[in-house]
């Protein structure tokens, strides 16, 4: 079986049940939206809590999400012209992901090593033209192959939000990356950040890319992507880890 028929069978069955949803929720008091789309909130939990740390608990990303379920309901306009459910879920993620930032639950020093990681990619790369490979990494960094995917791994759950966010298409993200830059000049920087972004990514080696892939656009989670390309769920953490510190590395230039 190909990746490509594994990633679209792992689709189908996801997203089964939700294909009945309905555009209109205006009809429906909130315990009807609740009861309707409770399904949405686990399933969005249950895959952002594969790549967070120990200490985010489910149910806290459900109450969070939940919060999002309801804020969706009020605020949604079917004339916007996209469905509820994909308005619902953006709302719901966010409100998620909002929860965790409030926490202070990424040691410093998890951070401290990532961006060693990113510098040590862009040394490396921009003095051989070439994609940095693992025990490249590991020697910029004078450290064991081991104590590099040690940090690949603490940096699985801490992993800088804004990645998610561009990835998601959230401007404020974008802005942030660019800075703070007011005028007609906006939109253009928020545009040019998306096309390098794009081409960014498009230049990550082939595990990488297939990865985001499988997990931003097929959404699977972490077990089903090590399912697809045949390697642990650890592993596949630390390639998602990898390509995010390599997509740092390749648009600092942004920070």
């Amino acid at each position: 079986m190909t990746s490509a028929t594994s990633a679209s069978a792992y689709t189908k069955r996801q997203t089964g049940e939700q294909a009945k949803s309905q555009n209109d929720v205006s009809g429906d008091n909130l315990n009807e939206v609740v009861d309707r789309y409770a399904s949405l909130v686990k399933r969005i939990a249950h895959h952002l809590l594969l790549r967070m740390p120990a200490s985010v608990q489910i149910d806290d990303l459900i109450q969070s999400g939940m919060i999002g379920l309801l804020e969706a309901a009020k605020k949604y306009d079917v004339s916007k012209g996209a469905s509820f459910e994909t308005y619902a879920g953006i709302r719901i993620r966010g409100s998620m992901l909002d929860e965790v930032r409030k926490g202070d639950w990424a040691p410093r020093s998890v951070h401290r090593k990532s961006r060693k990681v990113a510098e040590a990619i862009k040394a490396i790369e921009a003095r051989t033209g070439k994609d940095a490979k693992d025990p490249e990494i590991a020697k910029e960094l004078d450290i064991h192959l081991d104590a590099y995917y040690a940090i690949l791994q603490d940096a699985a759950g801490s992993r800088l939000f804004s990645f998610d966010d561009v990835m998601e298409g959230d401007d404020s993200a974008i802005e942030t990356a660019v800075g703070d830059l007011p005028g007609p000049c906006d939109g253009l920087q928020r545009d040019t950040f998306k096309a390098h972004l794009a081409n960014a990514i498009g230049g990550l080696p082939e595990r990488e890319k297939l990865v985001l892939a499988l997990y931003y656009d097929e959404e699977l989670n972490l077990k089903e992507i090590g399912e697809v390309i045949g390697v642990s769920e650890s592993r596949v953490s630390q390639i998602h880890s990898q390509a995010a510190m390599r997509l740092k590395a390749r648009l600092s230039d942004w920070n």
